[in-house]
């Protein structure tokens, strides 16, 4: 039996995701957590608690988002297969989460034969990978080391905090409800924007936004 922790800060998303595990006569919910730090207190738990083979995570949460819950685990439970789950496009994500560890990335738009499939293979300690992500990967991976090829895009530079604050600045964010959101200061998250501009080479929030939009990270 596959014993899986559900991690969705949405109970209706992780009702929908027992159900559907719950056709699987293989696959188990053995928990379930509605934020980062309570799915790593729970993946912590020694016996008797039941150990955990997969975790669903899914990336937009409040504070710790999955993305700094995924690099906790990993660097906690490097073997432990987490599956990351998310609304956003591929190219957003998918590739960010895999170099962190992630064993795979599914969209939430996703069959649950794909969910039953991702959880399945993922356990067996194998990638799972849909032909979309593997695209965005081979992208990356096109131009051989050492030789020339198409500079990355400018945002590619961001760190994962950088990124995240990107994000929310291109959507029309103030700092204060960004900081608010991933729970920051006013002042660091202040800093990171004034790191997003220098890398990006744009001088205010509103050519941030265009750029954003020009490089298919936010729609118009």
């Amino acid at each position: 039996m596959i014993r899986v922790l559900v991690c969705d800060d949405h109970l209706i998303v992780r009702q929908g995701l027992r159900q559907v595990l719950a056709d699987a006569e293989d696959l188990v919910v053995a928990a379930e957590a509605d934020n980062g730090p309570e799915a790593v207190r729970r993946v912590r738990q020694p016996p008797p608690a039941e150990p955990i083979d997969v975790v669903l995570l899914d990336i937009a949460m409040p504070g710790r988002d999955g993305l700094d819950t995924l690099r906790q685990l990993k660097a906690e439970f490097p073997k432990l297969p987490v599956l990351m789950l998310s609304t956003y496009p591929d190219r957003q994500y998918a590739v960010r989460s895999l170099k962190l560890g992630a064993s795979g990335y599914l969209n939430k738009s996703a069959d649950s034969a794909q969910l039953i499939d991702a959880v399945r293979r993922v356990a067996q300690g194998k990638l799972f990978i849909t032909p979309s992500v593997a695209e965005h990967l081979a992208e990356q991976l096109a131009v051989p080391a050492g030789a020339a090829g198409p500079e990355p895009p400018l945002h590619e530079r961001l760190s994962h905090r950088e990124y995240q604050v990107f994000r929310l600045l291109a959507a029309g964010k103030t700092v204060g409800e960004i900081a608010e959101q991933l729970a920051l200061s006013s002042n660091t998250v202040s800093t990171y924007r004034a790191r997003i501009l220098e890398k990006t080479g744009v001088r205010n929030d509103v050519e941030l936004a265009l750029y954003a939009v020009r490089q298919g990270v936010q729609e118009a």
